[in-house]
């Protein structure tokens, strides 16, 4: 998943270089949701791995 975070971020960035101002707005808000995905993911993933533990 943050394979995916760092790609959208890079063609968010060339994107704004470019000029191209709705399709860099695509890209990072799909970057920001991806991201909060994957936090929403690893916190599961440590609460399930410290619930194993005990």
């Amino acid at each position: 998943m943050l394979r995916w975070i760092v790609i959208f971020l890079i063609i968010a960035l060339i994107a704004a270089i470019f000029g191209f101002g709705g399709i860099a707005a695509g890209a990072a808000a799909i970057a920001k949701i991806i991201f909060y995905i994957f936090l929403v993911l690893l916190v599961i993933g440590l609460i399930m791995h410290l619930a194993r533990r005990a």
